[in-house]
């Protein structure tokens, strides 16, 4: 006798992503969990199907994941002048110009997503007030660069803000200083905060918010997303709401799993045997977020030496490092897994001392080596660069690595002249992340970078930028295959959170998160594999988007 399903998927070529290779004919669907993987003759033969879906030699994957992202930040910036279309310095300044023609005198105006790495008529240098007043003198102006680090605002902003001659901002962050000790208009780490407080955010406006998540969440299914770790971050006031996905997945428009970073301690809701083995459960908290330093693009990573383009400036500790161990040990004392954000070496460096004074102090206070053991493991937020010693070090720590491929696509034009041959080499190693037994776990860090996982596989496989430079890639040596790719992407999501029982590859038992692409990436050039196009995606055997 015929067993019941849902849905019977056949005549597919169905990457189970369990091994490199491994690939069935046919899936088939019960109650928001697979219930069969196998050939489509047995498939046929054994199940009685509500629906039978001809594959057609298609291409199957489980869902894809970002790892770490700031989701309800990304909605923001579809409020603001999206700088991020720009090539040039005198580009930018016309967008910001066309908005302050439409909006009223005084209001203000936000911009996002700027690169001055990217602009083609001016230097790698960050804009300042003198340059936005070009664009408007009578609306005070704030643009966020694209890392989200800094910020410049213009003259009519300072005055706003309240902020003149030999202004100080404090342990944190940098307001930078002509030499009059006039603001110059660059704002650097928590002092962009300044800015996030004051001007008007319209995506507080229940309607508007619901509209942008919705929009940014049609894009995520559009990508083949079914499951993303979105980080708040209260410098920014970059806020995240369990209940605005509660609400959204209680009217049935949530069409992928949230798991929350706050960055505030709290006490994390325990979770039964019975929710977490429920597919259709898919809100739920993550752990507690920090910084340790800024970004390379804005000079505020940390480093031991100073930068090679910049020799005055070594990055910026956002905290101290005695802070730092103390923030990570009450958080994982209290059950809250510790992510850390780091870029720089020293960074890194402060970061994995925080872990080992975390797992000692613990100890100390009488935590048992089985209670660690059964902990999720500590989250490194970026780790772009380290050496041997780190990277060492890092392999004999219960670590896993969110790492950004998609950096790499920008970043490997200047980061060279940023940090150096010998630093630059020592960045972004990947294939040497993974040697060390270290599991990578693929992200966008969006908005600071698109979140289709399909360009963080191909900058992740190809180490060259969306053009296709250089050829062969930059440091080759560290490219992965298209396998560990795509599983930075899929299977190894669910290990940040602790549910890869349930999700990350296609299993009997496991949720029926599913994607179907045009193309085969395991076969197609690598090249190609920045073009995949997702033609269904499904959220516990559910059809959340159709290309069709």
């Amino acid at each position: 006798m015929k067993e019941k399903a849902d849905k019977l998927f056949i005549n597919g070529k169905i990457y189970t992503m369990v091994c490199e290779g491994d690939c069935a004919e046919a899936l088939a669907v019960r109650d928001g969990k697979i219930v069969f993987v196998g050939t489509t003759e047995a498939g046929l033969a054994g199940f009685d199907a509500a629906e039978v879906i001809d594959l057609a030699g298609k291409t199957m994957l489980p869902g894809m994941g970002d790892a770490h992202l700031h989701f309800y930040a990304y909605c923001q910036t579809l409020t603001t002048v999206d700088l991020g279309i720009a090539t040039s310095k005198a580009q930018a300044l016309q967008l910001l110009r066309d908005k302050a023609a439409e909006t009223p005198e005084g209001e203000w105006i936000r911009g996002n997503n700027f690169d001055q790495s990217k602009w083609e008529d001016s230097e790698d240098v960050i804009p300042t007030r003198h340059d936005l007043d070009l664009a408007s003198e009578k609306h005070p102006i704030f643009i966020k660069r694209v890392d989200l680090h800094s910020g410049v605002c213009n003259t009519k902003a300072l005055e706003v803000a309240g902020i003149g001659k030999n202004y100080e901002f404090g342990p944190g962050g940098v307001v930078e200083l002509e030499a009059d000790g006039t603001p110059n208009g660059i704002f650097r780490e928590q002092a962009t905060g300044i800015f996030d407080k004051i001007i008007p955010d319209p995506s507080k406006i229940p309607e508007v918010k619901e509209q942008l998540m919705l929009k940014a969440l049609a894009k995520a299914s559009h990508d083949g997303i079914t499951s993303i770790h979105t980080y708040a971050a209260d410098i920014w006031k970059y806020t995240e709401d369990f209940d605005d996905y509660l609400a959204l997945d209680r009217q049935g428009k949530l069409p992928l799993r949230v798991s929350i970073y706050l960055d505030t301690y709290y006490e994390k809701p325990y979770i039964t045997k019975k929710e977490m083995e429920d597919p259709y459960r898919k809100v739920q908290y993550g752990g507690f977020k920090s910084f340790c330093d800024g970004a390379l693009g804005s000079r505020s990573a940390k480093l031991f030496e100073p930068y090679d383009d910049d020799p005055n400036t070594t990055g910026i500790l956002v905290a101290p490092p005695e802070e730092l161990n103390e923030r990570v040990l009450k958080a994982y004392e209290m059950g809250l897994q510790p992510a850390t954000h780091c870029i720089g070496d020293q960074g890194l460096d402060v970061v994995l001392g925080s872990i080992e004074y975390a797992l000692a102090k613990s100890r100390e206070h009488g935590m048992t080596e089985r209670e660690q053991a059964d902990r999720l493991p500590f989250r490194i937020i970026h780790a772009q660069m380290a050496n041997d010693e780190m990277i060492e070090r890092m392999s004999k720590l219960p670590v896993v690595v969110d790492i950004q491929p998609t950096f790499y696509c920008t970043d490997l034009h200047w980061i060279e002249d940023r940090v150096g041959a010998e630093r630059a080499a020592h960045s972004y190693q990947w294939k040497t992340y993974q040697e060390h037994g270290l599991r990578l776990l693929g992200s966008s860090d969006c908005p600071v970078e698109d979140f289709s996982p399909w360009i963080g596989i191909y900058a992740a496989v190809t180490r060259c930028d969306t053009k296709g430079y250089p050829e062969g890639g930059c440091h080759p040596e560290e490219k992965v295959s298209v396998y560990d790719a795509v599983a930075m992407y899929s299977k190894n999501i669910p290990y940040g959170t602790g549910d890869e029982d349930y999700l990350g590859t296609l299993e009997e038992g496991k949720f029926a998160d599913l994607i179907v692409i045009d193309r085969n990436v395991f076969e197609i050039p690598e090249a190609d594999i920045i073009n995949v196009q997702v033609e269904k995606t499904y959220l516990a055997g559910q059809e959340v988007y159709s290309r069709a």
